[in-house]
């Protein structure tokens, strides 16, 4: 029995179940289409725009290189920020007090958090429908099996492998349609979440250098004066 014949022909718990899945199918091969088109490049994007901005002469040709590698910007929202930053030299809020190695990391922490909700984006929906859809598979089978069984009962002519046959086969059906929508999505939250891991390792990385590199005030890049020696006291004579 297909998904529109019960959606149909049953009653109002079988159509609730099948509605259901239906909805959840759609909506995790929505997310699995959009995540294949954002990781399609995986960590080579990622890896290639960093090399790009390492060997550009400055922050401003580093953002111009980015637009050719950086396709889904999460490398460019870094260097946007190191950009703010030298642009930014006026301690009026209270965002751009303080140390500039604090004010960098809060730049550069803001900056990967915002790279990674995009990655994020999806993996809650696809984890969600892959633990549940086989027991709401399983729930649309035990009534559809319950109501088959009652049905059978309310008959006259006794019991026979025919009547149980059809009415019970067309209920199992919910159980595969429960499978068949959780198998892609739990197979495309592992994969995805394979990338993803990579892709913020290569991240964290990249913000850990920058911070290393710019990260440095005038006052705490310049060298501490030397130590004056102690006074030594004279003896007290006696």
């Amino acid at each position: 029995m297909s998904v529109l014949a019960l959606l149909t022909q049953g009653d109002a718990v079988s159509r609730c179940v099948a509605a259901l899945l239906l909805l959840m199918s759609v909506a995790s091969w929505v997310v699995i289409l959009w995540k294949a088109w954002l990781l399609r490049g995986g960590t080579h994007d990622v890896v290639r725009s960093i090399a790009a901005f390492w060997q550009s002469p400055s922050l401003a040709a580093a953002e111009q290189k980015l637009i050719a590698f950086d396709r889904v910007r999460l490398v460019g929202p870094a260097v946007a920020a190191l950009q703010r930053m030298a642009a930014d030299t006026a301690n009026t809020t209270l965002g751009t007090s303080g140390d500039r190695s604090q004010r960098l990391t809060r730049a550069l922490r803001d900056a990967l958090h915002g790279a990674l909700r995009r990655l994020q984006g999806g993996q809650i929906l696809l984890a969600t429908v892959g633990a549940t859809a086989p027991f709401v598979g399983l729930l649309g089978t035990v009534w559809g099996i319950h109501q088959a069984l009652a049905g059978i009962a309310g008959q006259a002519g006794g019991f026979t492998i025919d009547r149980v046959a059809g009415p019970v086969g067309e209920a199992l059906v919910m159980t595969a349609l429960g499978l068949a929508v959780a198998i892609p999505a739990v197979l495309s939250y592992n994969v995805f979440g394979r990338v993803i891991g990579r892709i913020e390792a290569e991240l964290e990385g990249f913000a850990h250098d920058l911070l290393g590199l710019f990260g440095e005030s005038p006052s705490a890049a310049a060298p501490l004066p030397p130590a004056r020696p102690m006074p030594v006291a004279a003896p007290v004579q006696a």
